[in-house]
């Protein structure tokens, strides 16, 4: 299915596709997930075994598996596991590997930061600097090699967000994560980020405030040795999209689906919620303006990886209605045309 739309100066048509589902039953949320000798793989997660959720007295489990698939037509298979059940962390894809920074298990957030690498037999981990906090449900993006975390919640039982930005430069073989200045806004949890023409970007988010969620439309970029300026707001919500966006050309960062808010306060049994929005939104660097640039053609998933392979996005599992995982593995290539 290919869906074209015109802004500003520019044409992006999207072709839709699938790969081999997640061989679960259920589904993951809040999976890892990254590209390492051309093999995408994921790891980890979150789900409710029995189908249920938490209003039916289900319990969330955490998982350890890690499932790779050598090509985009090939067959998922197991690989390893976790050094404990994880999820909820941020996935960076580098040249050494897929790190997995933060995240939770099923009792606690954790400041733990690991390499994985597979040689296509074995699964290896290598110990990189802790974070300064544990964080979970933050976001976060590579740019030139210098790996930046921004929000999140430091416990499972927290009722405020935080505004923490962190880097950790990768070319220096630092021994610490930096502080940096936050962002001119509001705290955040799933947010989130992007990187493109040596800035990084923060889109939307939630904010806590003693446990009430407020759905936010702002957006912030940040260049180095400059500092933060606020950009246009977006038209809507974007809470838990997949992250991080999705770089196409020079100049547009795309974003697919997330939580809009429109469900806010409307008691909807999962059954019967409608699922996130599958609006797909650009952000245009050049321009500062955002504009639906299409519609996903199946249900789109939030607290699920973007992941690039073959330059095409991939976003593997998520979660498709409240407490309800899904299987599969959409894949979105991007055709820009003309300027």
């Amino acid at each position: 299915m290919t869906v074209t739309s015109v802004y500003a100066q520019i044409n992006i048509s999207f072709k839709w596709d699938t790969l081999a589902n997640v061989p679960d039953d259920i589904g993951f949320a809040g999976s890892f997930a990254g590209i390492w000798n051309n093999t995408l793989i994921v790891a980890g997660g979150a789900n409710f075994p029995d189908g249920g959720a938490p209003w039916t007295g289900s319990k969330k489990v955490w998982h350890d598996q890690i499932f790779a698939l050598d090509s985009p037509d090939g067959e998922w298979k197991v690989v390893g596991n976790l050094p404990t059940a994880l999820g909820y962390g941020i996935s960076i894809t580098c040249d050494e590997g897929l790190i997995l920074v933060g995240g939770s298990t099923h009792e606690k957030h954790i400041a733990e930061v690991r390499l994985l690498q597979y040689d296509g037999k074995n699964v290896t981990f290598k110990h990189l600097p802790e974070l300064p906090k544990p964080v979970a449900n933050s976001t976060g993006v590579i740019l030139n090699n210098v790996i930046y975390v921004l929000g999140g919640t430091l416990d499972p039982a927290s009722k405020e967000t935080e505004n923490n930005f962190w880097s950790l430069d990768l070319n220096k073989s630092a021994t610490a994560w930096k502080k940096l200045d936050s962002w001119p806004g509001p705290s955040r949890m799933l947010a989130v980020a992007g990187a493109q023409d040596g800035a990084i970007y923060l889109f939307s988010g939630t904010h806590l405030k003693n446990g009430d969620r407020e759905y936010l439309k702002d957006a912030y970029k940040y260049t180095v040795g400059r500092g933060w300026e606020r950009i246009a707001d977006l038209p809507h919500a974007i809470v838990a999209a997949p992250s991080p966006a999705f770089a196409v050309g020079n100049d547009n960062l795309v974003v697919f689906g997330g939580d809009d808010g429109s469900q806010i306060g409307i008691n909807l049994k999962k059954e019967k919620h409608p699922g996130f929005s599958k609006t797909v939104l650009s952000y245009n660097t050049k321009y500062n303006n955002w504009t639906e640039v299409g519609v996903q053609p199946s249900d789109a998933a939030v607290t699920a990886p973007l992941v690039v392979w073959d330059n095409k996005a991939i976003i593997p599992g998520g979660e498709i209605r409240p407490s309800v995982r899904t299987t599969k593995v959409v894949v979105a290539e991007a055709i820009k045309t003309s300027e």
